[in-house]
């Protein structure tokens, strides 16, 4: 089969010829239809994470293996069946929860593999889904999305689960408390989306994109700030009328964290999302007085994955705007490069349905696929 891979110490991607798996036990084998494009690839293609003045976390060091084959937003047709399989055939679509553990330790026993120190993630630690085919260790990890549109359905698997878990972090909030988005890129769309088919009312969406502005706008947002200014504390603060209850930094960096702690109302909490790097120095006294709470969210769980397919089955949740690539050695390394590059308008999702449409470009601009909200 044809995968997609970088080599460690490398930035290229290259395509390479891999014998096709064979699923054994409880395995199934699934050809890759989508598979969405998620900023922890620039990372896994950089090779380190940016830990500001502790230098670089590299991923080599970890334990991730090279030559990896990324992608961890997959949507695929099952193609063949361990012995053991039971309740699945060929040909049925399935999307895929890649944030797999080693089902041994406490996390895992608790359902929260996402938290597992020794996690075996598609994409991340085992091949992933820039490929023709993909292996899943059980069926357990695979969600019938029917009638949902399977690129949407990509982007759940990470920008979904993502927004969905950190949004349950800050909520349940009064409704007149704000929850403030920092960066809404993807994933803060998705966020937006999120918070407002669950039903809060007040979200305030900040990012440097006038475009993306918009764009949260049309998902759930009531106020939008654009900072592009001096003073972002200041400005988000008269936006939404004062300290915000939540806090969800899908930026995380040294200009983005300490702003997000600093608009905290008392007894506020912060989620940080971002993997953007870089340092969060605050003052150890007013983390005591304001009794702020910061958190970390690393994507999400299995039955949080369930829930939020759940959600967009029922027409809570709006589509964010997809960008439709092919699914093939140019289109991989031009996707990543654009979201390298910073700026895209939601989420690039590549198709193995039409990697041989060489008649069209390899990136499609945004779809508008933006849908009223159902009660």
């Amino acid at each position: 089969m044809r995968a997609y891979a970088i080599s460690e110490g490398s930035t290229e991607i290259s395509e390479l010829t891999i014998p096709t798996p064979t699923p054994h036990g409880t395995e199934v084998l699934l050809k890759v239809i989508r598979s969405g494009v998620c900023h922890t690839d620039t990372h896994l293609r950089a090779g380190y994470y940016d830990l500001g003045r502790r230098g670089k976390l590299n991923l080599s060091d970890r334990g991730i293996p090279y030559p990896l084959v990324m992608g961890h937003e997959v949507v695929g047709v099952v193609e063949d069946l361990g012995p053991e399989v039971d309740g699945l055939k060929s040909g049925m679509t399935r999307l895929i929860f890649p944030w797999l553990g080693c089902g041994e330790c406490a996390p895992c026993q608790a359902g929260r593999e996402n938290a597992c120190p020794r996690g075996r993630h598609l994409g991340v630690a085992r091949h992933g889904g820039y490929a023709d085919y993909i292996l899943v260790p059980h069926p357990r990890y695979l969600l019938d999305i029917e009638g949902l549109d399977p690129s949407w359905a990509a982007t759940m698997a990470c920008s979904g689960l993502t927004a969905y878990s950190a949004a349950n972090k800050v909520l349940p909030l009064p409704a007149a408390s704000p929850v403030v988005v920092i960066g809404v890129g993807g994933v803060g769309l998705t966020a937006v989306a999120t918070l407002h088919a669950l039903g809060h009312p007040a979200i305030c969406a900040v990012d440097m994109s006038d475009e993306n502005l918009t764009l949260a706008r049309g998902l759930g947002a009531t106020t939008t700030v654009l900072a592009d200014t001096d003073d972002l504390v200041r400005d988000v603060t008269e936006a939404t009328g004062g300290p915000a209850a939540a806090i969800i930094d899908f930026v995380n960096n040294d200009r983005t964290a300490p702003a997000g702690f600093d608009m905290l109302a008392k007894g506020g909490r912060m989620v940080q999302v971002g993997l953007f790097g870089g340092d969060l120095t605050i003052p150890t006294a007013l983390l005591a007085l304001k009794m702020v709470t910061i958190e970390g969210s690393f994507v999400g769980s299995l039955a949080e994955l369930q829930e939020f397919v759940r959600l967009a089955q029922q027409g809570k949740l709006p589509e964010i705007p997809l960008i439709e690539g092919r699914l093939d050695l140019d289109g991989v390394r031009e996707s990543l490069d654009r979201l390298t590059a910073g700026g895209v308008p939601g989420r690039i999702v590549l198709s193995g349905e039409n990697r041989w449409a060489h008649t069209s470009p390899l990136i499609q601009p945004p779809v508008a696929r933006s849908q009223p909200l159902r009660s």
